[in-house]
C-alpha cells in the first residue's frame, strides 16, 4: 500500500490523521499546526500581556504538561514577554497525587519554572482521604471541586500572581456544555463557555488557551514531544455526573469527529441568549462561583480529570505503533460535515433568568451569592461531624519533650 504524503509539505511521510478534520499530516507538520492554532487563540482573544505573571494550573496530567510545553515555546517563539510559574494543589490522595506530584516535579526542572505546591490539608485541615473516609465516595467530587478552585486563588495570591492558566480542553467545554443543558442552566453554561473567567472576590482571572484543542490531538502532541505526564486516573472521580456527559460526548464524537466544536460553538451561541445581568457574554466580567465551571475537576489534567481508560488506551496504542515504518496512526471516522451557522435557534428567551446576585462569603471573603460560601459551608460540616481523635506522643520522643494528648471534638464554624 503506497504511504500518502504530508498534506501542508508534501515531502515527510503522512503518520498522523487529525481527529479534528482529518488531515493528514507528518510529525513536524503536526506539532507545528497545533502551536499555531493554539498562539492564534492567544493573539485573538487578547489573553495575555508582557510582563504579565502566569500561573499554570499544573497537576502532571497531559493537559496541563502540554499547556506547559506550548506556552514556554511560544513565549519563547513569539516573544510574549511572560513569566510562566506552575502552580500545582495537593488534595491529599495517597497512590494518585502523590505520584502526579513527582512528575510535576519533573516538569518544573524540565520546563525550567518554578513550582509552588499547596495543599488541602494547609488551606481546610482536611485531606481529600479523610473527607471520602468521613463521607464516603459518594458526593467527594463536590467537595474536591469547591476546594480546588479555592486553592488555585489562593495559591495564585500567595504568589502575587493575578493571571492564572488552566489545561481545558475541547473536550472539557462540550461535557460542560452538556452537563449544564442537561441541567437547564444557561447562566451558568455562558460563564463555562467563556475562555476568560474573573473571581470579583480574589482579583485574580483565569484564561483557558487549550479551548479548541481535542483531547486526542492533545495526546498526540504530547506522544510526539515525548513529553513527560502522568496518566492514572483520580481513584475517586468514577462516580462523578460528569463522567456521563463524557461518555455522551464520546459517542457523538465516533459518530461525527466535528461534533466537540460543534457542541462548543453551540454552547457559545446559547450563551448569547443570556442577559448581561445573569452572567452572559456582555457583562463587564464573567463571574464563575465557587466549585462551578472549570472549577469542578480536580483530578487528573489541569481541569483537573482524566478521561479514563480511553485515552491510556491510545496512549498505549501509540506506543505500540511507534516503531511500525509501514502503518499510519489512524483516526478516521465516517460521518457527514455539520454546517452549524445553517441552524437557526430561538431568538427569544421563554423564561425569564433569575438575576445573579454575587458578593462575599462572611467568613473567608471568598465569591459566594450566599452570606457563607460553600466551601465554608462544607467545612462547617465536616468539622461537626468529625469523630473525637487522640493523638499521643510516643515513649521516643518523650526524651525531648512531655507526653502530648489532644482531644478534638465536633468543632462549629463561628461566623461572627
Amino acid at each position: 500500500m503506497p504511504t500518502s504524503p504530508c498534506a501542508l509539505c508534501q515531502t515527510s511521510r503522512a503518520l498522523i490523521i487529525r481527529p479534528k478534520n482529518h488531515q493528514k499530516l507528518c510529525k513536524t507538520c503536526f506539532t507545528n499546526v497545533f502551536e499555531t492554532e493554539i498562539h492564534n487563540t492567544i493573539l485573538t482573544n487578547q489573553l495575555f500581556h508582557a510582563g504579565e505573571r502566569i500561573a499554570i494550573g499544573a497537576s502532571g496530567g497531559k493537559d496541563s504538561t502540554v499547556l506547559a510545553s506550548v506556552l514556554k515555546t511560544l513565549n519563547e517563539r513569539h516573544k510574549y514577554g511572560l513569566e510562566l510559574v506552575l502552580l500545582s494543589i495537593d488534595e491529599g490522595i495517597k497512590g494518585y497525587r502523590d505520584d502526579s506530584l513527582e512528575t510535576v516535579k519533573r516538569n518544573a526542572v524540565q520546563y525550567a519554572m518554578p513550582l509552588h505546591i499547596i495543599g488541602y490539608d494547609e488551606l481546610y485541615g482536611w485531606t481529600m482521604d479523610q473527607v471520602v473516609e468521613q463521607i464516603g465516595k459518594k458526593g467527594n467530587c463536590t467537595y474536591c471541586g469547591v476546594f480546588r478552585r479555592q486553592a488555585l486563588d489562593r495559591g495564585a495570591a500567595k504568589l502575587g500572581i493575578k493571571h492564572v492558566v488552566t489545561g481545558h480542553n475541547a473536550d472539557d467545554i462540550a461535557e460542560t456544555v452538556m452537563m449544564n443543558l442537561l441541567r437547564g442552566d444557561l447562566p451558568r453554561l455562558a460563564r463555562a463557555t467563556s475562555i476568560v473567567t474573573a473571581s470579583a472576590a480574589s482579583d485574580i482571572k483565569r484564561s483557558k488557551p487549550l479551548k479548541y484543542a481535542y483531547e486526542k490531538e492533545i495526546v498526540l502532541y504530547a506522544h510526539h514531544k515525548g513529553l513527560d505526564y502522568f496518566t492514572t486516573e483520580c481513584i475517586y472521580s468514577p462516580e462523578a455526573f460528569r463522567g456521563s456527559a463524557r461518555t455522551l460526548i464520546k459517542n457523538l464524537e465516533r459518530v461525527r469527529p466535528s461534533a466537540i466544536l460543534d457542541v462548543v460553538r453551540s454552547g457559545e451561541d446559547m450563551a448569547r441568549l443570556v442577559p448581561e445581568e445573569s452572567g452572559g457574554p456582555g457583562a463587564k466580567d464573567v463571574l464563575v462561583v465557587e466549585g462551578e465551571a472549570e472549577g469542578v475537576g480536580g483530578c487528573g489534567s489541569a481541569n483537573g480529570r482524566s478521561s479514563g481508560g480511553e485515552m491510556a488506551v491510545m496512549q498505549q496504542q501509540l506506543l505500540e505503533n511507534e516503531g511500525a515504518a509501514d502503518k499510519e496512526l489512524d483516526f478516521t471516522v465516517k460521518g457527514q460535515k455539520h454546517d452549524r451557522h445553517t441552524c437557526k435557534g430561538s431568538k427569544n428567551m421563554t423564561k425569564k433568568l433569575q438575576k445573579q446576585q454575587l458578593g462575599k462569603c462572611r467568613k473567608c471573603g471568598y465569591l459566594s451569592s450566599q452570606d457563607i460560601c460553600k466551601a465554608c459551608m462544607l467545612l462547617e460540616g465536616l468539622n461537626k461531624n468529625r469523630p473525637k481523635m487522640e493523638v499521643r506522643v510516643g515513649v521516643d520522643e518523650e526524651e525531648n519533650g512531655p507526653t502530648l494528648t489532644r482531644r478534638m471534638e465536633g468543632l462549629a464554624v463561628d461566623v461572627g
